[in-house]
């Protein structure tokens, strides 16, 4: 693991390290700098990421390109309907000495690309469960452990629903992020275009290792952080539940059930991630409101009225910001 002489340069680390991937990763994405400051800020903090957005915004482009200027081990699943839970995490097979051992799946990697996942059935989806959560899987009652780090990336399509399981709550709760694409600007897609139809094709350099990213992680939880930045992400998230007293008028009137203690702990974590990234030494609340958004939006579930009057999650979440 790296090692600082102490933490105040631990984080230039880690900020020059963000800025050159960044930069790096520039070459073949154009635009969506949100969009690759969260999926960073994932891997730095040691969660996953769901990115949803319509074909052909770079959604799968982007986790291959991070993972090609990382210098892990990158696994792509295409989840289909007829895809199994063996298929993701391996299988006991009968060897030629007639004995039984067991055969990794693709989910034995360092990044996990898991392409169009609500794709596939919940009892399939639900083979991610314990690998998101406990970096490991059970098969025929033996626990294997993942080499770390381990980070699921996974990818959605919001408008095509034909042939589509919704992706379960508990499921949905482990992802820290929840990363909405948009469409690029004008001039962003022209540059995409004239990139994209020429002969000529982007290097990614190999800009930090798995030693890095591990040793970044332990640093980011070591950083200080003020009881009343706490407090404030407690209390954000604590306003999300209806019918409680730290809930307004427009939670009660527009959400049914709101977001977890686990989104407590991501949006300190988070917010720790996101001060490093920016040089900072201690977050303070405008750290927390720059990570709020994506770590609230897949854990409130609107009521049947929000949906009626079109008040959008992501309405909720400013009204409370």
């Amino acid at each position: 693991m790296t090692q600082y002489s102490n933490d105040v340069e631990g984080i230039k680390s880690l900020s020059a390290s963000y800025q050159d991937l960044k930069k790096e990763i520039g070459k073949v994405i154009i635009g969506q700098d949100d969009v690759l400051k969260y999926v960073l800020l994932s891997i730095f903090c040691d969660s996953h990421s769901l990115l949803v957005g319509v074909p052909g915004l770079a959604k799968t482009l982007l986790v291959k390109t991070v993972s090609e200027a990382l210098d892990l081990n990158f696994k792509r699943i295409q989840f289909t309907p007829d895809l199994m839970p063996s298929d993701i995490i391996g299988a006991e097979v009968l060897n030629e000495n007639r004995q039984f051992q067991f055969n990794k799946g693709p989910i034995f990697a360092n990044i996990i690309l898991a392409d169009e996942i609500n794709r596939t059935p919940p009892k399939t989806q639900s083979a991610l469960l314990e690998a998101m959560q406990e970096r490991q899987v059970t098969a025929a009652g033996t626990q294997h452990k993942f080499d770390l780090p381990f980070f699921v990336l996974a990818t959605q399509n919001p408008i095509e629903q034909e042939g589509t399981y919704p992706l379960p709550e508990a499921q949905l709760d482990r992802f820290m992020f929840n990363i909405v694409l948009d469409y690029p600007s004008y001039e962003e897609e022209l540059q995409v275009v004239k990139s994209t139809t020429a002969d000529n094709s982007a290097v990614i350099n190999k800009i930090i290792n798995g030693k890095d990213i591990i040793s970044y992680q332990h640093l980011i939880r070591r950083m200080p952080i003020a009881d009343n930045v706490v407090e404030y992400a407690v209390k954000l998230v604590a306003s999300t539940r209806p019918n409680t007293p730290k809930a307004n008028k427009v939670v009660n009137d527009f959400v049914s059930w709101g977001a977890g203690p686990r989104a407590s702990q991501a949006l300190v974590i988070a917010a720790k991630g996101h001060a490093a990234i920016s040089g900072k030494y201690s977050p303070d609340i405008e750290d927390i409101q720059a990570v709020a958004l994506p770590i609230l939006r897949h854990r409130i579930i609107r009521n049947f009225k929000a949906e009626a009057e079109s008040v959008s999650v992501e309405k909720i979440i400013s009204e409370l910001l």
